[in-house]
């Protein structure tokens, strides 16, 4: 995150309203996949970027199915990108509002796949 207490905080707010938008007025069929949620936003120095970081639950599909699902799930978002701009600088009174950039976050997996292999050296 960038320095400062202002990146965390518009972080924060822009998670509670992307996350809201997810659940109410976004209406893609590719984002039906499974259960979206923010997992976190990272905003810039200067607050010119914010970095949101997404994760899908629920997808009980074989891995490249899974990675589609995912890839489907980061278009829905792009293509909503201006919508959710909007809404941002509505609900928060900004001159800027950052460029979203969309990720998934990756971390659940990476933290499955540590717990694996600890387990694999306890036996």
């Amino acid at each position: 995150m960038g320095k400062g207490h202002r990146p965390a905080r518009l972080g924060e707010e822009i998670r509670k309203i992307i996350s809201d938008l997810i659940l109410r007025e976004l209406k893609d069929p590719r984002l039906a996949v499974g259960m979206v949620s923010v997992t976190g936003v990272d905003v810039t120095a200067d607050g010119s970027y914010a970095t949101v970081f997404l994760t899908v639950l629920g997808l009980d599909q074989k891995q490249e199915e899974q990675e589609k699902s995912k890839e489907d799930v980061l278009t829905a978002m792009r293509s909503a990108k201006g919508l959710i701009r909007k809404e941002i600088g509505r609900q928060i009174k900004l001159r800027h509002v950052p460029d979203l950039i969309f990720k998934m976050d990756t971390s659940m997996e990476y933290g499955r796949h540590i717990e694996e292999i600890i387990r694999g050296l306890e036996q």
